[in-house]
């Protein structure tokens, strides 16, 4: 039996969501894969019980450059971050490829480097490159996509932009919605009944996760005052300005551990519009006020507006600053089938992810030799008869 190609991937460590994807999708690959993971934050990992190769990386974040006139040198269309002269960067991509050549990688999985992807390229190495939402027709996003020999987006076709090129749609992956989330749902009763609740009062719940700068909470407490029947909790952390107000019906849980209790105690959910954010409050069907956060190349906000073009959610770009704001907001929550944002959330999008980047492998590497490896292997031939001759 032939030996299986070894998937590497490589995880950014900002936020948790990028190794819990990795994660979710390597527990679906067969016994026999081998498979590695490079990160910058090898704990991120600590205690997945899949038997992989955790690679460590610099962390290249805020590294300095050395002088002022390495600092002026102008970045290439075709990149986004490569400052010049730092040793951390030198580091990671000689790193990344001395990992996959060690271990003769037969795909490489990008979970995100537009960067990586055409080292990938120029290193022969096939890359498949993880797809996020944004404005990303650019022409590094663009040459990372046409250098991959495939992406694979983690969420439904329906929530892909208009603005996708069709070439590079064709060359794309949809898994549908994957969620990380493996904890068990309680029904809302038992959630409630659970944390204390309520069993009968509106409760928002706002939830904020690790990549971002928290929830906003001055304007929650304008949202407690116009909506004094309703008890908002939020979990997660949050940003403070320093002249709020507390108020009765606005809780703070902070960091919980039963995450998925508090979301499925609520009867609708304000959050980011983060991927496994977006999916977790699919899989437990509540309306979704989507806030997005500010992210690079505008992830969060495009993600938001296609979820409202597909009624799926309501989007708040803006945090409401009077009462008559938070009540039209609410309403609107209030007001939305629920099932649009439901049928978004696919229970197998991690397994059928594994199965298929275990196919695009395996289809790479294990066809029929090439005409120039033919032609090849019959010249060596040639050559050694005419050295023994």
């Amino acid at each position: 039996m032939t030996a299986k190609k070894p998937i590497s991937f490589f995880v950014h460590h900002q936020g948790r969501g990028h190794a819990r994807r990795a994660m979710a999708i390597i527990r679906h690959f067969s016994k026999e894969r081998p498979v590695s993971v490079m990160t910058a934050d090898p704990s991120l990992f600590d205690g997945f019980e899949r038997d992989i190769d955790v690679v460590a990386l610099p962390n290249m974040i805020g590294a300095a450059v050395p002088t002022q006139a390495l600092f002026d040198q102008p970045t290439p269309p075709v990149m986004h971050c490569v400052p010049m002269g730092v040793a951390e960067m030198r580091q990671t991509m000689r790193g990344v490829l001395d990992h996959l050549d060690d271990i003769d990688a037969g795909l490489f999985v990008i979970d995100v480097s537009a960067e990586l992807a055409l080292l990938s390229r120029i290193a022969s190495i096939p890359a498949v490159s993880i797809r996020m939402h944004g404005d990303r027709n650019d022409p590094g996003h663009l040459g990372a996509y046409e250098a991959s020999v495939a992406m694979l987006a983690p969420f439904d076709e329906r929530l892909e932009q208009a603005d996708y090129p069709a070439h590079l749609r064709k060359k794309t992956f949809y898994s549908g919605g994957l969620c990380t989330t493996t904890a068990s749902v309680p029904s809302r009763e038992e959630a409630r009944a659970r944390l204390g609740l309520d069993p009968d009062r509106e409760i928002v719940v706002a939830l904020t996760g690790g990549g971002g700068a928290g929830t906003p909470y001055a304007p929650l407490t304008m949202a407690a005052r116009a909506a004094p029947e309703t008890l908002f909790i939020t979990i997660g952390p949050l940003h403070l300005e320093g002249h709020e107000t507390d108020f009765a019906n606005l809780v703070n849980r902070g960091w919980v551990e039963n995450v998925v209790e508090y979301l499925a105690a609520s009867d609708i959910v304000l959050a980011s519009a983060g991927d496994n954010t977006v999916h977790e409050i699919a899989m437990l069907g509540r309306p979704y006020i989507v806030a997005p956060e500010w992210r690079y190349f505008g992830e969060q906000v495009r993600k938001a507006e296609r979820l409202a073009e597909l009624g799926a959610a309501v989007n708040m770009p803006v945090w409401p600053g009077d009462f008559a704001g938070w009540q039209a907001v609410l309403e609107k929550a209030r007001g939305l089938d629920v099932e649009r944002l439901t049928t978004l959330f696919d229970e197998d999008a991690a397994r059928r992810a594994a199965e298929w980047l275990e196919a695009c492998v395996d289809r790479l590497w294990e066809g029929e030799p090439t005409a120039a490896a033919l032609n090849a292997k019959a010249v060596d031939a040639a050559l050694a008869q005419a050295v023994n001759r």
